[in-house]
């Protein structure tokens, strides 16, 4: 309803920003704390607290976090789901799980939570926790808790109460918060939060501490993921994923011909005195028409030649089986008569 990592989630900003580095098993992008401004549906129930300030002050993140889109994916579903089946919904909670070495924190999966509400509390449902582990444990064996998720704006008081409840399963749990309402398409509206505990007026206070994190995954996640986003798209299967990757390549061809387009007609502006010579550009696109070197070699033109005449075969071949067939039903309903 709000935005879309595919087509079914209320994620519209999830443009992966800035740094990416592929590797041989991996991919991850440097992605910086967000500020999220208060949208008016959160501002109710739990979150009516959150002008409290809950942020630790000068104090920086102590650990280093790896998120998958799986568990983005995972948290973006379970609201957009709760909340159509209750529209005055404030809140979701889940349990992330991932890998912990050192002070590397990888997180790969996640599972919801139940909890009740009584007053301004959420008490977290401890029971269905400890079944939902054991059921992750005997697949995801390597595995372990690492936090939990929730959705709404900048943290607040009830975040507070649900972390003390956490700690109890975690010593150091870390904290991911969704704003499904963030209209912002230059960052994920996505933020990891670590705690700590600070003497506030003589008393011991826990806070919360942004933490920058980057986006992982692995190839076959990296392809399940593109395949939910591409089929997700299609309406009711009337598209094939052979119609769309020629539709992909179509427009592919005719953006690279505008841009061709209009660096030609700059070119011959130029030519013409109709507007003044920018060295600069001249000079990219002298480069851009040297990128690719036309291949005139006599192997080049054999070997085209080879191929085309093997796609005329293929074709011919294609043809007389189609006639073969259509003779044949003639054949067989003749014989009928």
């Amino acid at each position: 309803t709000e935005i879309a990592f595919a087509t079914i989630l209320p994620i519209p900003n999830l443009l992966l920003p800035v740094k990416m580095s592929n590797q041989k098993d991996d991919m991850a992008m440097d992605v910086e704390p967000i500020h999220l401004t208060l949208h008016p549906d959160l501002c109710k129930a739990g979150d009516m607290d959150s002008d409290k300030n809950v942020m630790a002050s000068g104090t920086t993140g102590s650990i280093t976090c790896s998120l998958h889109p799986l568990v983005i994916m995972n948290v973006s579903e379970h609201w957009t789901r709760e909340r159509a089946q209750n529209i005055s919904i404030q809140r979701v909670i889940g349990a992330l799980i991932g890998k912990q070495k050192g002070r590397n924190i990888e997180i790969m999966n996640s599972f919801e939570l139940v909890f009740t509400v009584i007053g301004r509390d959420v008490v977290i449902d401890k029971d269905y926790y400890n079944i939902k582990e054991g059921q992750f444990k005997q697949v995801f064996s390597d595995m372990d808790f690492i936090g939990w998720y929730t959705t709404g704006d900048a943290p607040n008081t009830t975040d507070i109460t649900i972390h003390k409840q956490i700690c109890e399963i975690n010593e150091s749990p870390v904290m991911l918060k969704l704003n499904p309402f963030d209209k912002n398409i230059d960052h994920l509206p996505v933020t990891l939060y670590e705690s700590v505990i600070d003497l506030i007026n003589g008393e011991a206070t826990m806070l919360f501490v942004p933490l920058t994190y980057t986006l992982a995954t692995e190839e076959a996640e990296r392809i399940g993921v593109d395949h939910v986003a591409r089929m997700s798209s299609t309406d009711a299967g009337e598209n094939s994923l052979v119609a769309e990757h020629l539709t992909a390549q179509h427009s592919a061809i005719k953006m690279l011909y505008s841009r061709v387009k209009l660096v030609l007609e700059y070119i011959k502006a130029v030519k013409k005195n109709e507007i003044p010579q920018n060295h600069e550009i001249l000079r990219e696109a002298y480069s851009l028409c040297h990128r690719l070197p036309v291949i005139q070699s006599s192997r080049f033109r054999q070997d085209f030649y080879n191929q085309c005449n093997d796609v005329g075969l293929m074709t011919y071949l294609g043809t007389l089986t189609k006639g073969c067939n259509d003779l044949n039903q003639f054949v067989n309903k003749f014989n009928i008569l």
